[in-house]
Formats: structure tokens, sequence, C-alpha cells
């Protein structure tokens, strides 16, 4: 890449965010820092698509961080004429498609734009993933215990990535591994079913979300709330272990969102 470039360039890193400092730091700013060395020649800059949450951290932490049009407008202000944004997100949703409709009102204002994909876009992509996801939870996997990953779910055609990911880990043998979701579909019911069917004495509660924020220690751990997963599985008689961490602790998983900043850098030709 030549050097002339390196001062009017911007890799802008988006997520949804969070207002726990230190999911934020462990996996947000994780996987910003890995797809800062693979890209170095790109300043990397933080952009937040909550308002709600970049308004909680600026009250409680007096931290302020860009929305997505505040960081695209800095790096204009700084004199950046090619702009490179890799999501943070899992999949090609929601959330996507408004950065997609942003990036649109810019297309005039930069020489070279380029969006990085999701998380789970490609085939090889949910392979990586699954391979990361079992290597990660593998001191678990003793014949006895069903390993559940929560993810968020959303209304968009996007949700299927939880049944593609549930496929790919059954072609991979990992019949021991449920997903479902908060939000959509599975659902809960139909998780804790799908485990009833199996011989399992324990369930293992993991959250298939970038960062292990709000639903993680709630919706999935919190053992007061008789609706948590925690307590719904407890309640089915099983002995129940929540791990609070998220995707970008993963250091494979880290790896896969640097690889899709490189090659949304690789396709501007310069």
């Amino acid at each position: 890449m030549k050097d002339n470039c390196k001062n009017k360039s911007a890799l802008l890193v988006v997520s949804f965010g969070t207002t726990s400092e230190e999911s934020r730091r462990l996996n947000i700013g994780a996987v910003e820092q890995a797809i800062g060395e693979a890209t170095n020649s790109f300043p990397v800059r933080r952009a937040f698509t909550s308002q709600m949450i970049i308004n909680i951290i600026a009250k409680k932490e007096g931290v302020r961080i860009d929305n997505v049009r505040e960081a695209i407008d800095r790096a204009l202000s700084d004199g950046a004429d090619t702009l490179v944004v890799q999501p943070t997100h899992l999949m090609n949703g929601l959330e996507y498609d408004k950065l997609c409709g942003i990036l649109d009102e810019y297309s005039g204002s930069f020489e070279r734009i380029a969006l990085g994909d999701p998380l789970l876009t490609s085939d090889d992509d949910f392979d990586k993933v699954a391979d990361a996801v079992t290597s990660a939870t593998l001191e678990y996997a003793d014949g006895n215990t069903a390993i559940v990953l929560m993810g968020h779910g959303t209304e968009a055609a996007a949700n299927g990535i939880y049944d593609r990911m549930q496929d790919v880990l059954a072609a991979k043998g990992r019949t021991d591994y449920y997903i479902g979701t908060v939000e959509a579909s599975p659902s809960l019911d139909d998780v804790i079913a799908a485990v009833g069917r199996g011989d399992y004495s324990r369930v293992v509660l993991r959250p298939l979300m970038l960062v292990a924020g709000n639903h993680a220690v709630n919706d999935m751990a919190d053992p007061d709330d008789p609706d948590s997963w925690y307590s719904r599985f407890t309640e089915a008689g099983y002995e129940t272990v929540c791990v609070i961490d998220g995707l970008g602790q993963i250091p494979e998983i880290r790896d896969i969102y640097a690889d899709h900043a490189h090659r949304a850098i690789a396709s501007l030709n310069m």
C-alpha cells in the first residue's frame, strides 16, 4: 500500500456498543486492535450504532463515542478521502442495512468507500466460527453436557444464520451444541425441548454475541429472574453453568473480522 494513502485514509470499526466497560474492552476493543494490527496503514476509528448506549456511556463514564455519522464527518474534517468501514455485526441484518444506508449518503464525499462483511457471511466464515466456538468451549464437552449458545435474533431474513450455524455444527459431529435466540427463533422453549431430547445432566450457556453485555448478564445468567435462561434450564433439572464471555474474546473470531477488513481494503486496489 502506498505511504501517501496513510494520512488520507480512515478505517471505521462499527459496533452496536455496550454499556459494560469491561466487555467493551475485552471484546470490541480487542477486535479493533486486531483489525488495526492487520491493517496498520489505516488509522482505526470507533463508532457505535446505538445512540442510547452512547448517551449512557457519556453520562456514566464521561466518555464520548461517535455514532456512525459523527465518525464519518470527523474523518472528512480530518481530510480523509478513503473510508473503509468494518462492522462487528454477526449478520447482514437490520443494523447492517442501516449502515449501508448511511454510507450511501456519503457516496459523493469520499474518493473511495469500502464496506467489510459481517462475521457470518461466507461458507468459510461459518466453518471458522463453528470451529472457534467449539474450541473455546471444549473443556465442557464431556458427553453429559449440552452447550447452548444464545444469540440475539432478528426479525430480518438474516435470522437464518442461526439455523445455518446449527447445521454446520451438526455436520462437524457437534450434536451436543444447541443455538437459540433471545428475540426470534429458535426460541428458549425450542432449545429446552431440543436439549430434552438428549441425555444430558448439565447445560453450559454462552452468548453467541460479540459482547457479553446486558443480554448475557440479564436474559441469560440472572439467577433471580425466573425467565432467564439459567433459571429455566435449572428449573428443568439441569446443572446449569454460565460463561459470560463474548465472541470478541476468542482470538480466532478476531482474526475473521481482521481478514474481512483486510479484504475490504484490498478491494480498493490502492
